[in-house]
């Protein structure tokens, strides 16, 4: 059984350590960081901070983030010889869980210091930091002052003009008109344009995985389709995970 301060090793367990595997998961962004890291601190996560070779760790939280976006303050805890251990470090991988999204990023250059009176750690904010939804994609319902569209190229040179009812990482529902005869489950359809606020039109390749009709308060027939994003490239997934993420924080403060 381990001990205290110490268990298996991560090597093969956590994603932050290949990056490039999971580029669509990856914030890099300052201010979405410092983000997700509050949410860590509102909720009182506790973090395991994984150093060394020996599958040493400390248990942290966080305490606070700089408003400037530049520190991050972490609980001390109490177990001396893994603080020890830790600040000797020139490296820890730390991971957590918010809303049962897997949460992962390093941490450098450990020291101690007093925050508000107390005894804390304080380290740079992580340059990049992993948000892996455990089992299925966090989905985000289009906000109804957001024009979320998606135009889908047809063989015959026509195109499907779709609104996006909810979006995610990992693909989108959307409406179509009834006449949307090609929309059938498996089709993959390449050039499809993806309209976010604020940002420059995305290319991307969506593959249809269900599809059925439904009728609108008005009582007109249309189709709604549930599509994959497939073959998505990092720079793409980044945008829209970037979009999402800038519509919860919106959400939580009219919320708040």
């Amino acid at each position: 059984m381990p001990t205290p301060g110490s268990a298996s090793a991560p090597d093969t367990r956590l994603e932050i350590q290949q990056p490039d595997a999971h580029a669509q998961y990856i914030l890099r962004e300052a201010r979405e960081i410092a983000y997700v890291l509050r949410q860590l601190g509102a909720r009182r996560a506790i973090v395991t901070a994984w150093y060394g070779h020996a599958g040493d760790f400390l248990t942290t939280g966080v305490i606070d983030v700089a408003t400037d976006n530049r520190n991050l303050i972490l609980d001390l805890g109490r177990d001396e010889a893994a603080i020890a251990g830790a600040l000797a470090a020139g490296r820890l991988l730390c991971a957590t869980q918010l809303d049962k999204v897997k949460i992962q990023f390093p941490l450098e250059r450990l020291e101690r210091c007093t925050h508000e009176g107390f005894p804390a750690l304080r380290t740079p904010l992580p340059d990049i930091l992993l948000r892996l939804q455990r089992r299925e994609y966090y989905r985000l319902s289009a906000p109804s002052l957001d024009s979320l569209a998606c135009q889908i190229p047809l063989r015959d040179g026509h195109k499907i003009h779709a609104r996006i009812l909810d979006i995610s990482g990992g693909g989108l529902a959307i409406v179509a008109p009834p006449g949307g005869e090609d929309l059938q489950v498996g089709t993959i359809f390449e050039n499809c344009r993806l309209e976010l606020p604020d940002s420059p039109p995305l290319t991307v390749s969506l593959q249809v995985r269900n599809v059925f009709r439904m009728s609108t308060r008005g009582g007109s027939e249309v189709l709604r389709a549930g599509c994959q994003l497939v073959h998505l490239r990092a720079a793409e997934a980044n945008l829209i995970q970037r979009y999402i993420l800038k519509t919860e924080r919106e959400r939580n403060h009219y919320r708040a």
